[in-house]
């Protein structure tokens, strides 16, 4: 099926980026993992993690990595289950919204902005 709402042109993008935010979402998870359990966490350590531009980054990264991974999957599903045409655009379209908001909503928080 070919739609102007997946992300990707076919399915091989849709199923590349799946993988590659699946990766990214993994190492962020590791990597948090591995802070909890070696450090101390208070609010002094986190805040000086999230003070290192380049943890922002990669936190953006795992961000915007659920969105797209979030994207991808729910596309996914309201394309196989979902059989009338315009339950599946709202569904898509509230899908994008709530997605857009947390993005925007995350680098707010990431950034300071």
């Amino acid at each position: 099926m070919n739609s102007v709402t997946n992300i990707g042109r076919n399915g091989i993008q849709d199923w590349i980026i799946q993988r590659v935010s699946a990766y990214v979402l993994a190492l962020y998870t590791l990597f948090l993992l591995g802070f909890f359990v070696t450090t101390d966490v208070d609010y002094q350590s986190w805040s000086a993690l999230f003070e290192q531009v380049w943890f922002r980054i990669f936190s953006l990264l795992a961000l915007l990595s659920i969105g797209g991974h979030a994207w991808v999957g729910l596309w996914t599903v309201s394309t196989d289950y979902i059989k009338s045409a315009g339950q599946r655009m709202l569904f898509q379209a509230v899908t994008v919204l709530v997605i857009f908001i947390y993005v925007v909503w995350g680098i707010q928080i990431i950034w300071g902005l």
